[in-house]
């Protein structure tokens, strides 16, 4: 029996690896072993500790074993079912993750509503209760308060948690103002391709912030005499630099200027936090943001971060991928104009309700219905812009939708080095995609799905993707290790079958 927990062990480690895009030799470095003994590993023949199957699961960002669960999380999904009735769209996972980190500029009591409960949240939750922020779910469980000490104690950091989430390098802004030292592990989170946090460094040294890295770990050094003396230009309009920029100037003592700032969905929420702090900012919705800084942030604030644009596409291309009458319900329509215009150029059939506001006030709302359409290929690429443009992050979920339409798409994905190659994990499932190279891929539909089990892609929106796609497809699928999901999204699979979908949870080990 042994033996075989050793043999499926090595299996997933395996898999997980092969996913990741690394050789036996890559991993071995990871770990500072050998390859033969992870190839050992691999093939069962090696016995294996928890401590080192933990270490393996953090170099590959995968959950190989789950302490107190009986192994890695998998959903076995039973396809071609219609989809019906009615869902609401979560929070904002990037809203939400923003929020957390900016609760450190604020020495009073932080509550946030109907924060998402996912794996990403969970992370930032253990590094900052590891640094001595107290935080505790209210409201049965809907709600998040979160009181921070007088001091945080940066030396007892949850490295291993920190190392899971890119989120964490949003401390950076917020911290600078706390302490003149302080160290932070290197941000982990999805398997993107190589991301530098050197437009972070390019803004926030002009704050006093110094940082020289070794060894996995940021050494951060604040000088307080420095302070911004002219705008400060973002060289990428990233959302986590506009952000990280945003926390730093909210409690410097005086007017920051920001342009070239990200207006997309999570950057405006932080703002209308910010306010709600006290903190005054022109421009919002702009590219060009301008902060009224306090030096001192100590008040109880409550507030509610809008839903997710991201979200509410996943469920949209569900409904479309598997022919479905569905009604999708908050879907901030603001952030989704672009796609939704593209979506009716396919032949998108489909109604929305009048405009409502957002819990916070300012986010604009309506109801989606979406029916069975017949779909073409669009005349143009589909690719992403910075808002107003096409978002980011649904670039995906067009691969699956662009599968069930008539014609050929492409698919040009110029942000990430790696991410259009998940996307040919569908091929898996009876897909047609070309990888034209490591942007751009051409889909070719209408496409007949065929069930299968795989693994789950390491990167969050392609992972969706496929398991659309097996909701789609004729039999029973299996979709392995799916921990990245659950990074972004909560009750995926139980929300799903609320309307029809029949996906099971189960692990096996």
């Amino acid at each position: 029996m042994a033996d075989d927990y050793l043999v499926r062990i090595g299996k997933l480690i395996r898999d997980a690896r092969q996913h990741r895009g690394w050789t036996q030799t890559q991993l071995a470095d990871a770990l500072g072993t050998s390859q033969s003994a992870v190839n050992r590993i691999e093939r069962g023949n090696q016995n294996i500790s928890l401590e080192m199957i933990a270490r393996i699961g953090e170099a590959l960002d995968s959950e190989i074993v789950s302490l107190g669960y009986a192994g890695p999380m998998h959903l076995r999904v039973v396809g071609g079912r219609r989809l019906s009735g009615a869902i609401d769209v979560k929070t904002s996972k990037n809203a939400c993750v923003a929020l957390l980190c900016g609760s450190l500029l604020n020495k009073g009591r932080t509550v946030l509503r109907r924060v998402a409960r996912i794996e990403e949240v969970f992370r930032l939750l253990e590094v900052l209760n590891s640094i001595g922020v107290r935080t505790r779910w209210i409201n049965e469980g809907l709600d998040l308060e979160i009181v921070p000490p007088a001091q945080l104690d940066m030396d007892a950091i949850d490295a291993e948690a920190a190392r899971r989430t890119r989120s964490i390098i949003m401390f950076l802004g917020p911290l600078l103002h706390r302490m003149d030292s302080f160290r932070l592990p290197y941000a982990g989170g999805c398997d993107l391709g190589t991301r530098t946090i050197e437009p972070h460094m390019i803004a926030l040294r002009r704050f006093g912030l110094d940082i020289t890295a070794t060894e996995g770990i940021y050494h951060a050094k604040v000088e307080p005499s420095i302070a911004p003396d002219r705008p400060i230009v973002l060289t990428e309009r990233g959302d986590t630099v506009t952000e990280n920029a945003l926390l730093a100037a909210a409690r410097h003592d005086g007017v920051t200027v920001i342009r070239n700032a990200s207006s997309n969905y999570m950057v405006q929420d932080l703002c209308f936090f910010l306010e709600a702090l006290g903190v005054k900012v022109d421009g919002v919705g702009t590219t060009t943001l301008t902060v009224h800084g306090i030096p001192t942030i100590d008040v109880d604030v409550d507030y509610s971060p809008s839903e997710d644009p991201v979200e509410a596409m996943s469920l949209l291309a569900a409904a479309v991928v598997t022919e479905s009458e569905l009604t999708i319900r908050r879907v901030p329509v603001e952030f989704m104009e672009i796609e939704l215009a593209v979506l009716e150029e396919m032949g998108l059939d489909h109604d929305r309700s009048p405009e409502y506001a957002a819990d916070n006030g300012r986010t604009r709302l309506v109801d989606l219905t979406v029916r069975p359409s017949k779909l073409e290929a669009p005349i143009d690429k589909i690719h992403p812009m910075p808002f107003p443009g096409l978002n980011i992050d649904n670039v995906p979920f067009f691969a699956a939708i662009a599968a069930v339409a008539q014609g050929k798409t492409l698919i040009h994905d110029w942000v990430y080095d790696n991410r259009a190659i998940y996307l040919t994990d569908l091929n898996r499932l009876g897909g047609r995609l070309q990888l034209l190279d490591p942007h751009r891929v051409l889909v070719e539909g209408p496409t007949r799905w065929r069930a299968a089990e795989m693994m789950c892609p390491p990167a969050l929106r392609p992972a969706v993707v496929v398991l659309l796609a097996m909701m789609a497809a004729e039999g029973t699928s299996v979709l392995r290790n799916v921990y990245v999901i659950n990074r972004g999204y909560e009750e995926l699979a139980e929300r799903l079958n609320s309307v029809g979908a029949q996906i099971e949870i189960f692990r096996d080990i």
